[in-house]
């Protein structure tokens, strides 16, 4: 069986979404969800960012959606502007991005895997 460890993991069709999407629906686990089009050059700009990230933090789920493909979907999260990306805990958007700005992707993509640990 292929890792998806350190992969950022294209949604092609509305199922293939809802399978990850349903894998950390329970999950405290951080998901991080690229909103991007072909056609979109700040994407492709933020494109390699967002794969070095996720080679770099295993522990975090990054999914790519193709707003052409998956209209449904960017619909439903009210996507309006590519790229957005945003942060889901639990099925739950704790955070979102829009537009291409690599130091607040890296600060929240740092902020929300952080394992919460009480003082």
């Amino acid at each position: 069986m292929a890792s998806s460890e350190g992969v950022v993991i294209g949604c092609h069709t509305v199922d293939q979404w809802k399978e990850q999407f349903g894998k950390h629906v329970d999950s405290k686990k951080l998901v991080v969800v690229d909103f991007t089009a072909s056609w979109c050059g700040p994407c492709r700009v933020i494109a390699p960012i967002l794969a070095d990230l996720a080679k770099k933090m295993p522990h975090v789920t990054f999914l790519k959606v193709d707003v052409d493909e998956l209209e449904s979907v960017a619909q439903e999260y009210e996507v309006e502007a590519m790229p957005t990306f945003l942060f889901l805990k639990e099925g739950k958007i704790v955070d979102k991005v829009v537009g291409a700005k690599k130091d607040e992707l890296t600060g929240c993509v740092e902020k929300h895997a952080e394992v919460v640990v009480a003082a």
